[in-house]
């Protein structure tokens, strides 16, 4: 079932198996099942520490395989065939059950070991989701650490029933103890501090007993890593606050643009910065959002919505951007239950489901070539006259027959019953005649939005929002600086976003050069 590549590593991965592992399977008389069993027996095949074992009598998921030692409880489960971007998620498993440790922090294992109660994970998962895994690993690594943890992942495209039965129209959808627990991308710090309730004040007071920055970069996207790069590189003090790491990046599928890399995914390029960062002594302080800019005596001050406060000599505002609404009946009623942004990852959910996808631009254009390929139909609707993408990407969404291209169209209404989406409304602009379409889900990508709304009164913004800055980054605001999407800069691009976040380094650090900040703080403290 594995091709010869991905067999000789997974074979090399396992030699770091050091105790017994059983792969304990729950399977029908279905294809998928045969396809389970044909891995798992290969799996088993190379090493001695791992055998396959199918349970005839049990009563779980079919098909579906629990990863476990031979003495120890259910606590890993995969529900579906886990290749495609939950391969790794398996591998981890296996390595982890087998002894292999965790990359965790000691800290970070004893706050899981610390959770009381019993918790029982489902997450519902498509195999063509970017965000999953993150969710899928992190639960599983609990389940590793605590013995009253356990975790299933569920793949939503082979278990339609318990989908729909659920009304899941969204992945990740995680699920505690039969309940819902949460939607979307979440990573390990994000879960636990869910479960611990006094953790988000515990790591507020831990922040606001930092000292003084040098450069204090708001953002930890692409424009915020290149920025704390080129600042620690010049030696002075360097920190990160973000409200999520890799910002909007790690939604973005394909990265085909990105100069000397052929090709790529918003996840991989973020691990990739991720671990650039940690070469040098940048202080990260991740799932943090920063509420309020303000200056106080000669220092940039940072309040962050968890009561925390930072001070720096200089501040670099790299927020980025978010996707932009609708802002019609029905959108926000109906997000996540039919109102999608990610096609990768929602896509699955509608197979077989007529969908549409507004925004006729490179984005829109490419979320309904990838939906084409999944669903029953799709319907894009494009406000212009005429589609705005690429014309190679327009010459492949014409070649396609189950799509169809409504332009010069307003959408005025998303429909829905019994919490999911059902329809769209829009009016013809030239004849302003109303229509009406039935739908299962709608994909909005009309573009972006930055994210100041924290900074309005505080500094100088366009009249799109947009963060104005100089031809060296700076704000209206003396020492602090901005970069990436969430400044006029014209095109938003990841690879102008890194060059902007070197670019506001560069001017931060002159500033500090320039500026006499001891002088200042001792006049002050006279």
């Amino acid at each position: 079932m594995l091709d010869a590549n991905i067999a000789a590593q997974l074979k090399g991965y396992m030699q770091n198996i050091k105790r017994p592992v059983e792969l304990i399977a729950a399977l029908d008389d279905s294809a998928k099942a045969n396809e389970m069993r044909e891995l798992l027996q290969e799996i088993a095949d190379m090493s001695s520490q791992v055998s396959f074992i199918e349970d005839v009598h049990s009563d779980s998921r079919k098909p579906s395989f629990q990863i476990k030692q031979p003495d120890g409880e259910e606590k890993i489960r995969f529900a579906g065939i886990p290749m495609g971007h939950e391969f790794t998620s398996l591998v981890l498993a296996l390595l982890h059950t087998g002894g292999h440790p965790t990359k965790l922090e000691d800290e970070v294992i004893e706050q899981i070991k610390n959770l009381e109660g019993e918790y029982h994970f489902e997450t519902y998962i498509s195999l063509s989701c970017q965000n999953c895994p993150e969710v899928v690993q992190a639960l599983n690594v609990m389940a590793i650490h605590n013995p009253n943890i356990s975790h299933t992942m569920i793949d939503g495209a082979l278990f339609q029933d318990e989908v729909d039965e659920r009304q899941i129209m969204a992945v990740p959808t995680i699920y505690l103890n039969d309940k819902s627990f949460g939607q979307g991308r979440m990573s390990l710090p994000e879960i636990i501090a869910k479960l611990d309730k006094g953790a988000v004040k515990r790591e507020a007071e831990k922040i606001s007993a930092k000292e003084d920055f040098d450069v204090l970069i708001v953002g930890g996207g692409p424009a915020g890593a290149s920025a704390s790069i080129y600042a620690a590189r010049k030696g002075i003090r360097t920190g990160i606050v973000a409200e999520r790491f890799g910002g909007q990046v790690m939604d973005t599928m394909a990265i085909e643009n990105f100069i000397s890399v052929k090709e790529t995914e918003g996840p991989k390029l973020v691990a990739a910065l991720e671990e650039h960062v940690k070469e040098y002594e940048v202080d990260v302080m991740n799932l943090q959002r920063a509420k309020k800019l303000s200056k106080k005596d000669n220092m940039i001050q940072v309040e962050l919505e968890s009561g925390a406060t930072l001070s720096s000599k200089t501040v670099i505002l790299a927020t980025g951007a978010r996707w932009k609404q609708l802002g019609v009946p029905g959108e926000e009623e109906y997000r996540g239950h039919g109102v999608a942004y990610c096609p990768h990852c929602d896509g699955p959910l509608f197979k077989g489901k007529p969908v549409a996808v507004i925004g006729g631009g490179n984005s829109g254009v490419e979320a309904a070539i990838d939906l084409a390929g999944i669903v029953g139909h799709v319907t894009l609707i494009e406000y212009n006259g005429e589609l705005r993408a690429d014309a190679v990407l327009q010459k492949k969404l014409f070649s396609l027959d189950n799509v169809t291209i409504v332009t010069g169209a307003q959408t005025t209404e998303i429909t829905g019953a019994e919490g999911k989406v059902n329809g769209l409304v829009y009016i013809d602009r030239a004849t302003e005649q109303k229509h009406t379409l039935d739908l299962n889900a709608v994909f909005i990508q009309i573009g972006l939005v930055p994210n100041t709304d924290w900074l309005k009164d505080t500094i100088k913004l366009s009249k799109y929002g947009e963060i104005e800055i100089d031809n060296h980054g700076q704000t209206s605001m003396p020492g602090v600086f901005a970069a990436g999407d969430v400044t006029t800069i014209p095109y938003k691009q990841i690879i102008m976003a890194m060059g902007d976040g070197a670019r506001a380094a560069l001017g931060a650090f002159d500033y500090i050069i320039r500026s006499d900040f001891d002088d200042e703080e001792k006049t002050n403290a006279a």
